[in-house]
């Protein structure tokens, strides 16, 4: 299941994810399951029509990303592989940064780190601008929306009804989810 909120230029993602990394960080062994969000920078494509034609909306840029993850073994919602990533290289993301208030109080947390789109951007080397203040603005009275769209798909993890292997066996390495 895929949530989209998109601003002016920037875009919130939230979907689940099931996860089987051949090559684990040792101590992050076997599969994954849970949450993903990511902050991303959105894009308008030319209209391929009329001007009633549907609107080309590219979601490009990872900029920000959080993972509430367990381990599949662990009991339900412990997400005991929680992290966060503050930026990316390209597309590919930067160091995972473990904090005890993701893992405790996840929904509240990742609400803090998006009502502070400006500084979020700062740390992952992104400009600010008018675009992004407003943006900033916009997210910021979403929040609500946002945070209760987090919270069913943590529930629906927790309840085995999302974030499931590909196929009837998991293999030894998948991803399952749009994120």
């Amino acid at each position: 299941m895929l949530y989209a909120f998109g601003f002016g230029r920037v875009g919130v993602l939230a979907g689940d994810l099931y996860f089987v990394n051949p090559d684990p960080q040792p101590g992050q062994e076997g599969a994954e399951r849970g949450v993903r969000l990511e902050v991303r920078l959105l894009e308008r494509g030319a209209l391929r029509g009329s001007i009633y034609s549907a609107q080309p909306i590219e979601v490009g840029q990872p900029v920000w990303r959080a993972d509430l993850l367990e381990a599949v073994d662990g009991p339900p919602g412990s997400l005991n592989r929680a992290h966060h990533h503050p930026a990316f290289r390209g597309w590919e993301p930067g160091r995972r940064v473990f904090d005890t208030g993701l893992t405790a109080s996840p929904v509240q947390w990742v609400g803090e780190q998006l009502a502070d789109l400006d500084g979020l951007l700062e740390r992952a080397g992104i400009p600010t601008d008018e675009a992004t203040a407003a943006d900033a603005k916009a997210l910021r009275d979403c929040l609500p929306e946002i945070m209760d769209a987090v919270g069913r798909l943590l529930r629906k993890v927790r309840d085995g009804e999302l974030a499931v292997p590909p196929g009837a066996e998991p293999a030894e390495g998948a991803r399952a989810g749009w994120l």
